[in-house]
């Protein structure tokens, strides 16, 4: 299975494409978090990336939002005016990753080797203009940086954060086995809007793999005084539906995972009185077909 870039190109499902343009209009933003965090993309790239969150769904831009602090507050954090990084840091989070034959290739990529710290330049070659050669080689590198080396360098970025502790391992692996990321990230993931009778629009993204929905809120007000949203699975075989949780003023900023829909046809979401009903009252005041 392929997607179709702004360009007309096509890539896998999951990977990054060759500008950042791609990688947001396929859903990546909240991936692009570090390197927007550690200022490693240019001042065009920070721009629609800017403009892709402020326009974003609250659940997508509050992910972005907290990774980003979760960054910056690592590196403000691990050092001191006084203190400098380890010498071998870099080092220690290359050897962590895959080596760059193991990535999946968008294109060839050159790896240029670091000019030697001690070294002397000749009279011959005043140093100003090593220098303005060395920056014109990572401007020239830059602008021909395939989507691989850039995905490398993404890895790097988190690898970093990870490594100097304030995003520890643990919460990293928790953050890739979430439900929430798991549906939102799944191959096979799609996407469905569907009228609030009350107002709004409640959106579901559906992944068959992961066997699991997620349902989020946007523009839905408030349930009446007493009252709370009641979500069901609505049975392919007309049995009863079946209870999938409450959601209160609260609950409706963040979104809800709804497990074991393959034997279900829809989704459904009807108002009940505060602790739920054993049974749906309705009609419905929204339902998504859960169908391919």
């Amino acid at each position: 299975m392929t997607e179709t870039n702004s360009q007309g190109g096509t890539r896998r499902p999951g990977s990054f494409g060759t500008e950042i343009a791609d990688d947001l209009e396929s859903g990546r933003a909240v991936d692009l978090a570090e390197l927007y965090a550690l200022d490693s993309i240019s001042d065009a790239e920070r721009a629609a990336i800017e403009r892709y969150i402020s326009a974003a769904p609250d659940a997508e831009r509050s992910a972005f939002l907290e990774r980003v602090r979760q960054a910056r507050e690592t590196l403000a954090t691990s050092f001191t005016a006084e203190a400098e990084p380890p010498a071998d840091l870099f080092a220690r989070i290359v050897s962590q990753l895959p080596s760059l034959a193991q990535l999946p290739a968008d294109g060839p990529t050159e790896v240029i080797a670091a000019p030697a710290a001690a070294a002397t330049p000749s009279p011959q070659t005043p140093a100003v203009a090593m220098d303005e050669l060395a920056a014109a080689r990572v401007r020239r590198e830059e602008r021909r940086r395939p989507a691989g080396a850039r995905r490398w360098l993404t890895a790097v970025a988190a690898a970093a954060v990870i490594a100097l502790g304030g995003v520890g391992v643990g919460a990293y692996i928790t953050d890739q086995n979430d439900p929430l990321n798991q549906v939102v990230r799944a191959g096979d993931v799609r996407e469905a809007s569907v009228p609030v009778s009350a107002g709004g629009t409640a959106t579901v993204l559906i992944s068959s793999s992961r066997d699991a929905v997620v349902v989020k809120m946007n523009g839905v007000p408030a349930p009446p005084a007493g009252k709370v949203y009641q979500m069901w699975l609505i049975p392919k075989d007309g049995s009863a539906p079946v209870s999938q949780g409450l959601m209160d003023e609260a609950a409706l900023s963040k979104p809800a995972v709804v497990k074991g829909i393959a034997s279900a046809a829809a989704l459904g979401i009807t108002v009940e009185p505060v602790g739920g009903s054993a049974t749906p009252t309705f009609p419905t005041v929204a339902a998504a077909p859960l169908g391919a």
